[in-house]
């Protein structure tokens, strides 16, 4: 019960978030379904990858 619940929250959570960022939110949900929390690093760094395409890979997040 408490793993489904997981999955369910997981789910919904990277629905928002891939949403907000402009990733694929339904395809980050399923997987959040699927893989719960375990899938957390993979769409952190898929988050990174769409934030460098979008500026380019010489220009850091932060510019100073």
């Amino acid at each position: 019960m408490i793993l489904v619940l997981c999955s369910l929250l997981c789910s919904l959570g990277y629905y928002v978030q891939s949403y907000k960022t402009g990733l694929k939110a339904k395809r980050w949900a399923l997987a959040g379904l699927l893989f719960g929390p375990m899938l957390y690093p993979l769409f952190r760094s898929r988050q990174r990858m769409s934030l460098v395409e979008a500026r380019g890979p010489k220009k850091g997040l932060f510019s100073v």
